[in-house]
């Protein structure tokens, strides 16, 4: 058992590139992972780091080592798991890194908590791009496409844009039919809180059309602000049609120039690819899936 143990240090240090760093994750110190490790490399006879006074990077030998023991491990969380799966429902801490609009999919986690009382949730929100491993997440809920061999992905579902605002609004200022004709109109921009650049408004320009300059007269870097201030008639705003699903279907928000938008995205979750998908995850993934954008996709590994 003391040789899992520091291969579990291993792993942690090799994953984190730093000492300190698994320490934190494992409850221990830095030096008790750095003896940990020394003992190990003792006893194989080889050194598995480089080491400098800011940062540890593997040896040819500690890369190879690396990948034998994350399938060791892998092997000891599917037998974990086997055993798990007796045990009755998923229970446990899960920690889970969401964008900000994931604060639009609170009905659903709420419902999520509801039906399995016993799985704790650690909630992130950021648009920042997160490090599932080194920052020790569970799994990570995302847009667009993921490139990396260390995860493991399933798309949640997929969501198009909408030009939407209040009926008040559009009596008051017209119903737009084309893109020329948001040039008479208060627009309601989003920011992405990342890099401070507007998002642009993904709006189909036929040959006889020009590209508009959008009259700007609100800019938020969140989505709930945009929602609000359309639902009070102060402009029409571009946002994801699971946004203002709920508005549009009370009537409060009305979409219009469908078929000029042309922007779809996607949401995936992700997870570390040497972990197997435990009950308390593959019951979250479905379960989102199930409830937010519809019938779950396979899942596949990237």
């Amino acid at each position: 058992m003391d040789s899992l143990g520091s291969l579990n240090a291993f792993v942690h240090a090799a994953e984190a590139r730093s000492f300190t760093t698994a320490g934190k994750q494992l409850g221990v110190s830095s030096s008790a992972i750095g003896k940990a490790i020394a003992r190990l490399e003792g006893r194989l006879g080889v050194r598995l780091f480089h080491r400098s006074t800011r940062t540890i990077t593997l040896t040819p030998e500690g890369g190879l080592f690396l990948e034998r023991c994350r399938r060791i491990f892998s092997e000891v969380e599917a037998a974990e798991l086997e055993i798990s799966q007796t045990r009755g429902a998923p229970h446990g801490k899960l920690r889970i890194s969401l964008p900000l609009v994931g604060m639009l999919m609170m009905p659903t986690i709420s419902a999520f908590m509801r039906l399995w009382p016993d799985i704790e949730l650690d909630l992130d929100f950021t648009d920042r791009l997160v490090d599932v491993i080194d920052e020790g997440f569970d799994a990570v809920i995302r847009t667009g496409e993921i490139n990396d061999s260390r995860l493991m992905t399933r798309m949640l579902g997929g969501f198009n844009y909408q030009l939407v605002g209040s009926v008040d609004y559009f009596s008051e200022h017209g119903v737009p039919e084309t893109s020329a004709d948001l040039i008479a109109h208060r627009c309601l921009r989003h920011r992405y809180p990342s890099t401070g650049k507007l998002e642009d408004w993904p709006l189909i320009v036929r040959s006889n059309e020009t590209a508009v300059e959008l009259p700007t007269v609100a800019v938020s870097s969140a989505i709930e602000p945009l929602v609000y201030m359309a639902e009070r008639s102060l402009g029409i705003a571009c946002l994801p049609d699971f946004a203002v699903r709920e508005q549009v279907q009370t009537g409060t928000l009305i979409s219009v120039m469908e078929s000029a938008v042309c922007h779809s995205g996607t949401f995936r979750i992700l997870w570390p690819s040497s972990r197997q998908l435990s009950p308390k995850i593959r019951v979250f993934v479905d379960f989102v899936a199930e409830n937010l954008f519809g019938s779950p996709s396979d899942m596949v590994a990237r």
